[in-house]
C-alpha cells in the first residue's frame, strides 16, 4: 500500500478522469440534486464502485445523509475513499455483482462501473442494486454508452478523442483510450439502459443526463 501511495493519490486519479470524461463533476452534482428532489429527508446511501469517494463527498455536502456506505472491489480505492471521507462513511470490499444488502438503502448510486461487465453480469449488478433498495428507493447510474449506428459511433469517438487531447492528453494516449471501446469495456445504447432497468423490475426508469457518449439514468423500486 505504501508504494502505491507514493505514485497515486485521489486528486491525481480524479484529475485524470477529468481529462477523460467530459462533465465528470456534473455526474455527481446531478445525482445528489436528484436524490434531494426525491427525498426531502435524511437518506441511507450506498455508492457502488465508489472509487476515491467523490460521490460520497458530494452527497454528504449536498443533502442530509444518515448513513453512507461505500463499496469497491479495490482495496486501494477504498483506502483513498477512507482518506477523503473519514468517519463519515462505512467501507465494504464487495463486488457489484454480489452485493450483500437487502432493502437497506434509500439511494444506490453506481458511477462509471457497469460498462466493464458482460450482459448477464450487468443484469446481476443492476438486480443487486434494486435488491439493496427499500421500496420506493432511488437507483442512479452514470455510464458510457453505445451510439445507435456505426456512423454515430465513429463521430462520437472522434469527438471524445478530441476532447481528451484538448485536456492535455497526447494523441497516442487519447487514441489508446478510444481503442478500448468494445474491447475493454462494453457500452450499451441509452434505450438498452432504460429497458434493462424495466426488465429488472423498477417501476419507473428515466433518462437523467446525456452528452456524447455518457449518460445518467435513474429508476425507482
Amino acid at each position: 500500500m505504501g508504494a502505491y501511495r507514493q505514485t497515486f493519490d485521489a486528486g491525481k486519479y480524479d484529475r485524470k478522469i477529468r481529462q477523460t470524461l467530459p462533465f465528470y463533476e456534473e455526474f455527481y452534482r446531478q445525482a445528489a440534486e436528484l436524490a434531494g428532489t426525491v427525498f426531502e429527508r435524511a437518506v441511507d446511501w450506498l455508492d457502488v464502485g465508489c472509487g476515491t469517494g467523490q460521490m460520497g463527498r458530494v452527497a454528504l455536502d449536498s443533502i442530509p445523509v444518515r448513513r453512507l456506505v461505500c463499496c469497491d472491489t479495490s482495496e486501494e480505492m477504498l483506502g483513498l475513499a477512507r482518506e477523503r471521507l473519514g468517519d463519515a462513511a462505512e467501507f465494504a470490499a464487495c463486488d457489484a455483482r454480489r452485493l450483500p444488502y437487502a432493502e437497506a438503502f434509500d439511494v444506490v448510486t453506481a458511477v462509471q462501473v457497469f460498462h466493464y461487465l458482460q450482459p448477464q453480469e450487468r443484469r446481476a449488478a443492476v438486480e443487486g442494486c434494486r435488491k439493496a433498495l427499500r421500496e420506493g428507493g432511488l437507483f442512479i447510474s452514470f455510464e458510457n454508452i453505445a451510439p445507435c449506428t456505426d456512423m454515430g459511433r465513429d463521430v462520437c469517438l472522434e469527438r471524445w478523442k478530441r476532447y481528451q487531447m484538448a485536456q492535455g492528453k497526447s494523441p497516442e494516449e487519447s487514441g489508446k483510450h478510444i481503442a478500448r471501446y468494445g474491447k475493454d469495456y462494453f457500452p450499451i445504447t441509452a434505450e438498452a439502459h432504460l429497458r434493462l432497468l424495466r426488465d429488472c423490475g423498477f417501476k419507473a426508469a428515466e433518462l437523467l443526463w446525456l452528452s456524447n457518449m455518457q449518460l445518467g439514468v435513474w429508476a425507482v423500486k
